[in-house]
């Protein structure tokens, strides 16, 4: 081999030319202490509170306590690969997740890495978000004037959730919490047609945490079949993952959100549940020797909710005069977070946390549910702090009377199983009562669309069905929207254009009320 001294010397002058010596500050430590999904950390000097860390392996963590000595950090992952005398060191970022349209259609855990087995997300570092977020302040919001529906006739006639709203979904287990979440997800498709790019789609994002791995499956598979991924992220930190993973899900997702709202997008979140998530935030903080205040949660359980739930907003039209961060004004996220109480006691620590921080409460009763009232709403206790005002004027004038008159037949109800001799008034209203609660029951992922609600809701109400046998009810209503739709669509038309319930409509349909009957026979 032939060495020329000259091209040897002309290509290390080229190098040592081109040489940028670039000089990178990191800072070090060292783990003390590891187990149970933490570790004590000495030598992070300049680490922030939420700052991601990397230990040598590969497994990251997230600082939470900032003590004089050491960092009190949680794992995100594989918590047996980190031991004592492991090196550690701070990356300089909050905990981020991936945010934008490459999540659509994804199930995700809880830093946004895809778990469904369809590959890698395409999103790139500008696209990187911090979990924990400022809420909007109180200029920079608009009240809540927009319907979100669900449709479910029993909660968007008596009980209307709207956009930027926050309401709480409680009850026992099998009570049917998980299913109308669910519902509400499929209906947001009538917005806009279930195509992501359509501004005009809600888009939804469901986050699991705590739950069983086969209940997030089932989730996935029932909102594929109805054609619902393409417009919904789903967030799942299940029971098999770590305390962190679990507690940390729900800002993650929300973090997501708000990437839509702050472009105008309609967004709609589910936290199921928030109770577990208290469990596992309360397993890491007495890990980390926080001192534990009631039923042994920590102190600051209600800022753990709060501080999620406030980020639920409906954005003013000026938001981005007032505030740069956002691009496009108008936009929203509605919470529905999820409690599961223990034998109905809404009373206990968390149930009343979240209900004094949310706009009203959507209550699931399991004895409802198990005499067949389904969904097993309980009128009496159920509100929504936003009331009409996230209606439109034809089902809030529809449904005016419903609440109330619900509230008479179940207190005459108790009553009536005592006396047999009742007047007419009052046999009246229990048989009103009776075919009312017979309209609201609904089968579970077969969401009602808002025109057709109106249509039954109006049937039972203006006192058509008094006449009928209340166990043809539900025959009844299939048959007359079936009837409506072939013979008299324009009446559904006219109410989603002008929004109202017209004279000549009302009358239309009594006709038609009385049509159908005669037809059944």
């Amino acid at each position: 081999m032939d060495l020329r001294p000259a091209e040897v010397t002309s290509i290390l002058k080229a190098e040592i030319e081109n040489y940028k010596g670039e000089t990178k500050l990191q800072s070090v430590g060292t783990v003390l202490s590891a187990g149970d999904g933490v570790a004590r950390v000495y030598g992070l000097d300049d680490c922030m509170m939420n700052e991601l860390v990397e230990f040598g392996n590969g497994v990251r963590g997230v600082a939470l306590n900032l003590e004089e000595d050491n960092v009190g950090c949680v794992l995100l992952g594989d918590s047996t690969a980190v031991k004592e005398g492991d090196e550690v060191r701070s990356t300089g970022r909050i905990i981020s997740v991936p945010t934008g349209d490459a999540l659509l259609g994804r199930v995700v855990n809880a830093l946004g890495d895809p778990i469904d087995g369809k590959g890698p997300l395409s999103v790139t570092e500008d696209d990187l978000r911090p979990i924990e977020q400022p809420a909007p302040s109180v200029v920079e919001r608009q009240p809540v004037d927009e319907p979100l529906q669900t449709g479910i006739k029993a909660i968007d006639a008596m009980i209307p959730i709207g956009r930027g709203q926050r309401e709480l979904i409680i009850g026992d287990r099998q009570t049917g919490k998980t299913a109308l979440l669910i519902d509400t997800i499929i209906n947001q498709k009538t917005t806009g047609g279930g195509d992501p790019t359509n501004p005009e789609q809600v888009i939804c994002i469901y986050v699991a945490m705590g739950q069983k791995q086969s209940t997030v499956v089932d989730v996935v598979n029932r909102l594929e079949q109805a054609g619902a991924m393409p417009y919904t992220i789903v967030v799942s930190a299940s029971a098999i993952d770590e305390a962190s993973m679990q507690y940390l899900a729900a800002y993650g997702g929300c973090a997501m959100g708000e990437r839509f709202r702050d472009a105008g997008r309609h967004v709609v979140i589910m936290y199921d549940d928030l109770y577990k998530q208290a469990l596992a935030y309360r397993q890491v903080m007495l890990l980390l020797r926080r001192p534990p205040g009631r039923e042994a949660f920590p102190g600051d359980v209600f800022n753990l909710h709060s501080r999620l739930l406030e980020r639920a907003a409906k954005l003013s039209d000026d938001a981005p005069n007032i505030n740069p961060r956002f691009e496009k004004g108008g936009g929203s996220i509605t919470a529905l977070p999820v409690v599961e109480t223990q034998e109905g006691d809404v009373s206990a620590y968390i149930p009343t946390n979240v209900i004094s921080i949310t706009d009203g409460q959507i209550f699931l009763e399991a004895s409802l549910f198990n005499s067949g009232v389904r969904p097993g709403v309980n009128v009496g206790i159920s509100v929504s702090r936003v009331g009409g005002a996230a209606q439109i004027p034809a089902m809030k004038k529809t449904a005016g009377g419903l609440r109330i008159n619900l509230a008479q037949y179940r207190e005459l109800q108790a009553f009536a199983q005592f006396g047999s001799d009742l007047d007419k008034a009052t046999q009246d209203t229990l048989t009103r009562g009776e075919k009312l609660v017979e309209i609201l029951k609904q089968g579970q992922y077969a969401p009602v669309e808002v025109a057709d609600q109106i249509m039954v809701i109006y049937a039972g109400t203006s006192g058509g069905l008094d006449e009928l046998e209340t166990g043809r009810i539900i025959e009844f209503e299939r048959e007359f929207l079936e009837y409506m739709r072939d013979t008299k669509p324009e009446v559904a038309q006219s109410i989603m254009e002008t929004k109202k319930l017209s004279d000549e409509a009302k009358a239309t349909l009594d006709e038609c009320i009385q049509a159908v009957i005669a037809q059944m026979g």
